[in-house]
């Protein structure tokens, strides 16, 4: 729950929003509230008291602190600027934050936050101290000078912070407009690392696996474009043709979201390396110049494209991505099954680090209307990867990532309704992992509705959660005239490494080890074969029959929200738009007659909870 200002949260949650807040906590949940996440989850809220035009003074529901919390822990604080701000000295009890690299002392960026009031005295409640004040506070404490606190709540617990220790110092602006600010991020920068361990341990305590290495986002590197025959990437830059620009001798494509910069490698001669370094460097000041508060607006950088018309690139320009082995892989895959078409894989567009395989075609409507079905887009590291809604996160190493794009029929609707792609993505990842080599038939992969894919983990026995997410499909559809532009993009997990459950880590040792593009191009010509079929079928009873095997939902008794929390028997999908079909439920979930239908765009799937939600 994070900083702002917590009469917002009461407006909004308080009565059934805390209610599904505590229940979750209660059962095992965890809660980590951020300065006014903080006020907001402790049984009362002090602020500023006295202070005609900032006193904020009432009980708060949620109460996992069961005492006060107060403040201004330091003064001079104002809404929406860095006055009062300041590197607040924390001094961290390590008899009680153990686990991972604790550091004795660290300094937190500091905002408008409290203190928890009479700390000590709540210890026989489950509450514990994890971080001090070392400095003299402007309120009164009580005992003690509690600045972050854990608390047991039922079989879940929150951690409760006044400061923000969430915050790094390179997103702090040194030259705003407040007195002593640039020494204060001076100072927050020196103690990065210990934060981060500070960080990192208070995770551990609230039961999640940490990785202990250092990562930071990395910056956007160049894209490969290229194809199964080199020379045909030259049909693709000539479809695209009408939207280039040329500047200063240049080319571009600038489209709604993107600006694209064409490069030849021949750019690339070893007399142009000082200006390609130059270059480099100035890809990286134009990120940094890009950024709010150094918050990196992606869309205002140019994505620079290599167009690889004569060989495909070398190990050496793609380091992580092999493109021989994945054309190698997308031939031998595609002459074993007729139905494939050729021309899905055929047509690669590859980047180490990229903002989103997805978002750089489907956001890109004036690129997307001229590339060709089966054009694919593929990278090894997202840094705003897209999911449902408006769901983003960084996607490190190891995760398969990739875009297709569809160009779908009008003509087909009728019989093949666009909606069932999401469907057709869940079977070609289930059915190409079990195609993938020798031994891997029974690989144990399931399907969650509407659109992840899950594995059975063996390290969890017999285990109420056998099954573990290890990918998800997003499908995001434009009406074009005469047909619907699709991309369906899919991650999964691969070969990521540890806390990260990954298909690597869940095979066999005897098994052939997966690799990236072998497995991209198993899934691609599993796709496209499947979508051939279904072009000609729609999805009939073979279909319906082929995802009932795989999915996880046959007979499940789940609860409605959207329908009043009624209890419900899910039975199956609909074959002509895809819609979820449950029974309902009476007195001893006894069927009552009546069926309902939902769709994926408005609810979302807690499996292990039994409960299907409305979708926010």
């Amino acid at each position: 729950m994070p900083g702002g200002a917590d009469l917002g949260y009461c407006r909004k949650l308080n009565g059934e929003g805390n209610r599904r807040i505590t229940q979750y906590v209660e059962r095992g949940g965890a809660y980590l509230g951020f300065c006014a996440g903080g006020y907001y989850a402790s049984k009362r809220c002090e602020f500023e008291v006295g202070n005609p035009k900032l006193e904020v003074v009432g009980d708060r529901e949620l109460a996992f602190y069961p005492g006060t919390c107060r403040g201004l822990a330091f003064p001079g604080f104002v809404y929406h600027s860095e006055h009062g701000a300041r590197d607040a000295e924390l001094k961290v009890d390590k008899t009680v934050l153990n686990e991972g690299a604790v550091p004795e002392v660290f300094r937190s960026y500091y905002n408008g936050g409290g203190v928890f009031v009479d700390a000590p005295k709540y210890k026989g409640r489950g509450v514990e101290i994890l971080a001090s004040y070392t400095e003299k506070l402007h309120v009164e404490p009580g005992e003690g000078a509690a600045a972050i606190v854990h608390c047991k709540v039922g079989d879940g617990a929150a951690i409760l912070t006044g400061p923000h220790p969430e915050f790094a110092a390179v997103n702090l602006d040194p030259t705003a407009d407040a007195v002593d600010f640039r020494r204060v991020v001076d100072s927050l920068t020196q103690d990065d690392k210990p934060r981060t361990d500070f960080v990192k341990a208070c995770l551990i305590k609230l039961g999640l696996q940490v990785n202990q290495e250092q990562s930071t986002v990395p910056s956007l590197s160049r894209l490969h474009l290229t194809s199964m025959r080199p020379p045909d990437t030259s049909k693709i830059v000539n479809a695209l043709r009408d939207i280039i620009v040329t500047e200063d001798g240049e080319e571009y494509i600038k489209d709604e979201n993107d600006t694209f910069h064409l490069e030849k490698p021949s750019a690339w001669s070893l007399g142009k390396l000082n200006d390609a370094l130059a270059e480099d460097q100035k890809d990286k000041i134009d990120q940094d110049d890009g950024a709010e508060d150094r918050i990196l607006d992606y869309s205002t950088v140019v994505k620079r494209v290599i167009i690889h018309e004569n060989e495909q690139p070398t190990s050496k320009e793609t380091p992580y991505f092999n493109h021989h082995a994945y054309f190698a892989n997308l031939k031998h895959y595609q002459s074993a099954n007729k139905d494939v078409n050729p021309d899905f894989g055929r047509n690669l567009l590859y980047g180490e680090v990229v903002t989103s395989t997805n978002t750089m075609l489907e956001k890109n409507t004036q690129l997307l209307r001229r590339l060709p079905s089966g054009f694919t887009a593929t990278a090894t590291v997202q840094v705003a990867g897209r999911g449902r809604g408006s769901n983003v996160w960084v996607s490190p190493a190891g995760s398969l990532m990739f875009s297709l794009v569809v160009r779908h029929d009008m003509s087909l609707m009728p019989k093949a309704p666009v909606v069932f792609l999401q469907y057709l993505a869940a079977l070609a990842i289930v059915e190409g992992i079990n195609s993938y080599d020798i031994g891997y038939r029974d690989f144990p992969i399931k399907l969650k509705w509407p659109n992840d894919i899950y594995a059975r983990d063996p390290s969890q026995g017999s285990s109420t959660k056998p099954y573990v997410k290890i990918g998800g499909i997003l499908v995001n559809s434009h009406y074009s005239s005469t047909e619907y532009l699709s991309v369906v993009g899919i991650g999964l997990n691969t070969t990521n490494a540890l806390p990260t459950t990954s298909l690597a880590a869940l095979t066999p040792t005897h098994l052939p080890a997966i690799t990236p593009e072998k497995l991209l191009a198993r899934l691609v010509t599993t796709f496209s074969s499947l979508y051939s079929r279904f072009r000609m079928t729609g999805f009939d009873r073979e279909f319906e029959e082929m995802y009932y095997k795989y999915w996880l939902h046959t007979d499940q008794i789940v609860t409605l929200e959207a329908e009043g929390g009624i209890k419900a028997r899910i039975k199956g999908i609909t074959r002509d738009w895809g819609l979820l079909v449950a029974e309902e439920l009476g007195w001893e979930d006894r069927p009552t007659g009546k069926t309902l239908q939902l769709q994926s765009d408005s609810n979302s799937f807690d499996f292990f909870k039994g409960l299907l939600k409305r979708k926010v």
